[in-house]
């Protein structure tokens, strides 16, 4: 390995992981790809990536192993499973997980990483959706050791524009959570707005323009209005995965002793959609508990 060029793994193509590992190859990385669907690999073989047949190969050829999955058992599977990560050789390298899970899982796993086979572990969650992995514009929360930290930050550099570090392991998790609870709840409330637009008779799908620039204004606002108003076939992200995240935070906030009166409001919305069997769809399905029947 050198400085300025480490071999990357990356685990878990899916709607993020995909440009993100397209990314990392247009930036010039060699980068050993695995995925649980093995299909879904085509478009970064198609770029040049290398295939890798398990967790555990994937690792062993890299300095840095990358992987976004969607929750702590996926994790857990990968890491610790039969050929997962933790049965390969570990010294000297770092595990960036962007997946958003408990901090409490978070700091477990690291510290049976470590125990296993001497890898450093970043939990690395992101914000800014499929179009910030994309644009390499996403913002990435991580917690862990600080030295591990400033290795593979120009790693992620590739693929984000805000990258920091917010404490030891699990900072990286409650932060990720704190963007949650705003992000869930602004999206309720948008979508309230919308039905109360198109209730009084005015055209919703001009607020994201009318309301630019003021204190009103957000990348939520901008994206997911006129989402609400057309739903488009391409989703950016289930309601499910919301879902997933704030109860988490509402967990973490009985376990803090702290009130969460909107973001638990945003929660049970959440859960009212799944009900409605329309937990897989977009988030901004929520929109739908607005509409009369």
């Amino acid at each position: 390995m050198s400085m300025n060029r480490p071999v990357l793994a990356y685990l878990g193509l899916g709607l993020m992981g995909l440009p993100m590992t397209q990314r990392l190859l247009a930036a010039g990385y060699t980068v050993h790809v695995w995925n649980r669907s093995p299909d879904k690999l085509a478009p970064a073989l198609a770029a040049g990536a290398l295939p890798a047949a398990t967790p555990r190969a994937a690792a062993a050829a890299a300095d840095i192993i990358l992987m976004c999955l969607f929750d702590a058992d996926a994790v857990e599977a990968v890491v610790f499973g039969v050929d997962g990560i933790a049965a390969a050789p570990g010294q000297g390298k770092v595990l960036v997980d962007h997946a958003s899970i408990r901090p409490d899982r978070t700091r477990d796993f690291c510290a049976r990483l470590k125990a296993a086979n001497g890898m450093d572990w970043i939990d690395a969650p992101v914000s800014g959706g499929v179009k910030g992995a994309a644009e390499g514009t996403l913002a990435i929360m991580c917690g862990g050791d600080a030295a591990a930290f400033e290795r593979v930050r120009p790693v992620l550099g590739a693929y984000a524009a805000n990258v920091n570090r917010m404490g030891d392991s699990g900072a990286g998790q409650v932060t990720k959570l704190c963007n949650q609870v705003i992000v869930g709840s602004t999206l309720a409330v948008i979508a309230e707005a919308v039905r109360l637009a198109q209730n009084a008779g005015v055209d919703a799908a001009q607020l994201p323009r009318a309301l630019a620039g003021g204190f009103a204004d957000s990348r939520p606002l901008q994206i997911f209005v006129p989402r609400m108003i057309d739903r488009p076939a391409q989703s950016i992200g289930s309601a499910n995965t919301m879902l997933k995240d704030l109860d988490t935070a509402v967990d973490l906030a009985r376990a803090t002793g702290t009130p969460l009166p909107v973001a638990g409001l945003a929660n049970q919305l959440l859960r009212t959609l799944d009900a409605q069997g329309k937990g897989e769809e977009e988030l901004s399905a929520i929109f739908d508990l607005y509409t009369p029947r």
